[in-house]
């Protein structure tokens, strides 16, 4: 595997992990509010989140990827 490869596949998983965090932790506090149980359904909002997010950037990333760079030459 290539050094280009492994840096793409670990910034997916670490853009994973920030991104789905941040986003699962607003939108519960949103929409539940804070309570004894938030941080265990967050958790568990986060975990599912990023099973689903990570395939998705690395299946969708270079393909985003090559229409941006076709749009901004």
């Amino acid at each position: 595997m290539n050094t280009q490869l492994k840096r793409k596949i670990v910034f997916s998983l670490l853009m994973g992990v920030v991104t789905t965090g941040i986003i699962s932790f607003a939108l519960l506090a949103l929409n539940l509010g804070f309570s004894n149980k938030f941080a265990l359904v967050w958790l568990r909002s986060w975990a599912v989140g990023y099973v689903i997010v990570v395939p998705a950037i690395l299946l969708l990333g270079p393909r985003l990827q090559a229409q941006i760079d076709h749009l901004v030459k």
